[in-house]
C-alpha cells in the first residue's frame, strides 16, 4: 500500500514539475494578475487576507488563462499580455475611482465619461502614485517574454506540450478552485450579486474580476432588452404600492399641514456643504456664518442624510424631486432621463406654478439639458445665459462663474419671474464649492474681498534647551484637502450671504419659501478627519492610535459625518415664527417631497420617503449600498454590523432584519420603476389589497 502511494505521489509530482516547466509563462501570468487583484483590495476595501475573494480571483484568472492553450506557444504571449493589460486598467481605474466615490466603477458609467473633462481637476487632485503600481506588471511581463525568446522557450514548449490536454487539466483546476468559493454562497450574497446594490460588498465577497464581469452583464442587460425581467418587476411594483396606497389613504394631518400652501418655493443647492460645518469655529471664526443664521431663523433638520450613488449631485436632484432612489447601475440623469417620473416640479405645475432651474455650468453636465425638462422645469438658465467669459476672466472660479456673480446676475432674472408669474418654483445650484476645493488658488483677490480665513493654530510650549515658554504658530491645515475644503466652503457661504442680504432687503419674496439643502458630502478621505480630530490645539501634537486621548474616527463615524444641512426658511415673519426650530429625527433626501408636500398641499403616491412630521422617530433612511440609519442605529451592509446611536437602547435582531427587508424592497422597487418605466406603463393598474 505504501509503495502504491509512494509511486502515485512520485508519478504526479513529475507531472506537476513538467507542467510548471513547460508553462512558465502561464504561471507568471497567473502570479502577476493575482498580485494585482490583491493590491487593488489592499488599496480599497483592505481585506487582503480574506480567502474568499482571493480564491475567486485565482480561479477566474486560471480559467481565462487556460484558453491560451488553444493558441500556438509562440503567440500566447499576446493573449496573456492583453489580459494583463485589461486587469491593469481595471485596477488603476477602480483604485482612483474608489478614492473619489468609495465604490467601484461600473461599465454603465461609460455613458458619463463626458463629465470627466468638466471635473477633471477633481479627479487629478486625488491621484496617488500607488494607484499606478499595477502598470509595473505588464511591463515586467514584456521583459520576461523577451528573455524567453532569447532562451528558445517557445520552441521547447512547442515540442513537448500537448495543448488540448493542458487546457483540460488547467480549466478543471480553475473550476475546482472556483467551486470552493461558490459552495458557501448565501441567498443574500446571490441577491447582492444580481442586484449590484453594494459594489464594495461584492468585491469583498467575490473579488474584483467576478464583480467587473458581473457588472458588464448587468450593464448590458437593460440595453439589450427593455423587457428583461419586466413581468417580475411589474408584479413587485403592484404588490408594493398596493400596500403603500393603503398607507396614504390613512394619512393624517399634522401641525404643519398646508403651512406653506400657495407660497412660491426656491430650492438652493449647497454644493458639498456638510452638516458639521454648522456652528464650526476655527480661531473664533465661523466657517459658515450665513448658514448658521439660516439655521437659527428657520426650520432646521440636523439629522439629514443625502442618498447618493455614483451620480453625486445629479442623484440628489433626482431623489429630492421624485422621492425615488438613484439607479443601481449608472445614473438616472444620463441613462434613464427619458422615463416618466412624478416630481415636485410637475406636481406644482399642476397647481399653476412656473418652474425653472439655474446653474452657472454647462447644461450638458450630468445631461441636465435633457433631464431637467424630464423633471418638469420649463426654463433652464445655464452657463450660456450668464456673463462669464473664460478661465482667464476674473469672474471665473473653480468650474465656472463664481457664486457671488451667479447670485448677482440672477437677481434681475428672479425679479422678472416674480413679476410675470403669480406662483413659481425654482432651483438655484451653487458651483464654487465643488471639489477640488481650491477657491483661493483660482482667484485669491475675489476670496480676500470677503475676508481671510485663518486656519493656523497658536499654542505655548516649553523650549527643551532653555526651559522657557515659547509661542508657536502651526499652519496645520495648510495644503490639506480638509483645509482647502474649509476655505472653499467659507467662500461659498459668504457668497450665499450676499444673496440673502439681497433677499432680505428686496421688496420681493415675501411669499417665498427657501429650501436650502447640502447635496452630498465633500467626498474626503477618512484619514483627513482622523488627522483633524486628533490634532491637539494646545500642544500642536497629533494623537496616535493607542494614545489615551486618541479619537477613534472609525468607518461608522465617517458615514454618519456625511450628513448635510436641510433648512426651510422664509422672510414672512408670521410663518417664520410657526416653523422655527430643530427637528432631530433621522431624515433622508427622499423624505423632502412627502414632507414638503404635506406643507404645500401636494402628494406623490409613488414617493418612497415619508413626511417626517408624521413618522417622526420611526423613520429610517436607506442608502444605495444597502446601509441604513434610524434614530437608534446605523447599519453597515458590507460589514453586516451596526452602531447603536442612542445610549441605553437595546437593539433586537428582528429590528435589524425587518428594516433590512424594507430597505431591500425600497431599493428593488425604485430600480424597477427607473429601468422599466413602470410609473408610465403600470401606474394606473395598481389595485389596493383590502385584506
Amino acid at each position: 500500500m505504501k509503495k502504491r502511494i509512494s509511486a502515485f505521489i512520485k508519478k504526479n509530482s513529475k507531472r506537476v514539475v513538467s507542467y510548471l516547466v513547460t508553462n512558465r509563462l502561464f504561471i507568471i501570468y497567473v502570479l502577476f494578475a493575482l498580485t494585482e487583484t490583491i493590491i487593488i483590495r489592499a488599496n480599497t476595501i483592505k481585506n487582503v487576507f480574506d480567502y474568499k475573494p482571493f480564491i475567486c480571483d485565482l480561479a477566474l484568472i486560471i480559467i481565462i488563462g487556460s484558453f491560451a492553450f488553444f493558441i500556438k506557444p509562440n503567440k500566447r504571449y499576446k493573449y496573456y499580455r492583453n489580459w494583463l493589460i485589461i486587469y491593469t486598467l481595471m485596477c488603476v481605474i477602480n483604485s482612483i475611482y474608489y478614492i473619489f466615490y468609495t465604490s467601484f466603477v461600473s461599465f454603465s458609467l461609460l455613458t458619463t465619461v463626458s463629465q470627466i473633462e468638466t471635473v477633471g481637476d477633481s479627479l487629478i487632485e486625488k491621484f496617488r502614485v500607488i494607484d499606478f503600481i499595477y502598470v509595473i506588471f505588464p511591463i515586467l511581463f514584456h521583459f520576461i517574454h523577451k528573455l524567453f525568446l532569447n532562451d528558445n522557450y517557445y520552441f521547447y514548449v512547442s515540442k513537448v506540450e500537448k495543448g488540448k490536454k493542458a487546457f483540460s487539466s488547467t480549466i478543471l483546476v480553475g473550476i475546482i478552485i472556483l467551486s470552493f468559493t461558490l459552495v458557501g454562497i448565501t441567498a443574500s450574497d446571490a441577491s447582492r450579486l444580481v442586484k449590484q446594490w453594494n459594489r464594495e460588498l461584492i468585491v469583498q465577497r467575490f473579488g474584483i474580476i467576478l464583480y467587473q464581469g458581473n457588472d458588464l452583464v448587468q450593464s448590458l442587460t437593460p440595453k439589450i432588452s427593455s423587457l428583461f425581467g419586466y413581468e417580475e418587476a411589474s408584479k413587485e411594483f403592484k404588490d408594493y404600492y398596493g400596500e403603500r396606497f393603503k398607507e396614504l389613504d390613512n394619512k393624517k394631518s399634522n401641525k404643519y399641514t398646508n403651512v406653506f400652501e400657495g407660497m412660491n418655493v426656491i430650492f438652493v443647492h449647497l454644493e458639498s456643504i456638510q452638516n458639521y460645518l454648522v456652528d464650526l469655529k476655527i480661531n473664533n471664526q465661523e466657517i459658515t456664518p450665513t448658514l448658521n443664521k439660516l439655521v437659527r431663523e428657520g426650520m432646521y433638520f440636523n439629522n439629514f442624510y443625502p442618498q447618493i450613488s455614483v451620480g453625486t449631485s445629479s442623484d440628489t436632484e433626482f431623489t429630492w424631486a421624485t422621492s425615488l432612489m438613484p439607479a443601481s447601475s449608472g445614473t438616472v440623469f444620463v441613462s434613464y432621463y427619458d422615463r416618466e417620473y412624478v416630481t415636485i416640479q410637475k406636481l406644482l405645475k399642476e397647481q399653476g406654478y412656473y418652474t425653472f432651474s439655474a446653474h452657472a455650468n454647462s447644461s450638458t453636465m450630468w445631461n441636465r439639458n435633457n433631464m431637467h425638462p424630464s423633471l418638469g422645469y420649463e426654463e433652464m438658465i445655464f452657463k450660456d445665459q450668464f456673463d462669464i467669459g473664460d478661465k482667464s476672466d476674473p469672474r471665473w472660479l473653480g468650474l465656472g462663474l463664481n457664486d457671488v456673480d451667479f447670485f448677482l446676475q440672477l437677481q434681475p432674472k428672479l425679479e422678472a419671474i416674480e413679476n410675470e408669474h403669480e406662483h413659481y418654483m425654482g432651483t438655484l445650484i451653487q458651483l464654487s464649492n465643488h471639489s477640488p476645493f481650491a477657491a483661493t488658488d483660482y482667484n485669491p483677490e475675489l476670496y480676500n474681498y470677503f475676508g481671510e480665513l485663518d486656519l493656523t493654530n497658536t499654542y505655548t510650549t516649553v523650549d527643551e534647551k532653555t526651559g522657557e515658554k515659547v509661542t508657536k504658530t502651526d499652519n496645520y491645515l495648510k495644503g490639506t484637502k480638509l483645509g482647502n475644503y474649509l476655505i472653499s466652503a467659507h467662500y461659498s457661504d459668504m457668497a450665499l450671504g450676499t444673496f440673502m442680504d439681497y433677499i432680505n432687503k428686496s421688496d420681493y419674496y415675501d411669499n417665498t419659501l427657501f429650501v436650502f439643502y447640502g447635496d452630498h458630502d465633500a467626498r474626503l478621505n477618512k484619514n483627513e478627519y482622523v488627522y483633524y480630530y486628533n490634532y491637539n490645539t494646545d500642544t500642536g501634537e497629533v494623537y496616535q492610535e493607542g494614545d489615551e486621548n486618541y479619537y477613534d474616527y472609525n468607518n461608522f463615524k465617517h458615514e454618519i459625518n456625511r450628513r448635510t444641512p436641510l433648512v426651510f426658511w422664509t422672510k414672512n415673519k408670521s410663518i417664520a415664527r410657526r416653523i422655527k426650530g430643530i427637528n432631530e429625527n433621522t431624515m433622508g433626501m427622499y423624505d423632502i417631497l412627502p414632507t414638503l408636500g404635506n406643507m404645500m398641499g401636494f402628494t406623490n403616491k409613488y414617493a418612497l420617503g415619508h413626511d417626517i412630521y408624521s413618522v417622526k422617530d420611526n423613520n429610517f433612511v436607506v442608502f444605495p449600498n444597502g446601509n441604513f440609519v434610524t434614530n437608534s442605529v446605523y447599519y453597515s451592509s458590507s460589514a453586516n454590523n451596526y452602531l447603536i446611536l442612542k445610549e441605553d437602547v437595546i437593539i433586537e435582531e428582528d429590528y435589524i432584519e425587518d428594516i433590512k427587508k424594507q430597505a431591500e424592497d425600497i431599493l428593488s422597487v425604485s430600480n424597477d420603476i427607473i429601468v422599466h418605466n413602470l410609473i408610465k406603463k403600470e401606474g394606473d393598474n395598481i389595485v389596493v389589497n383590502e385584506e
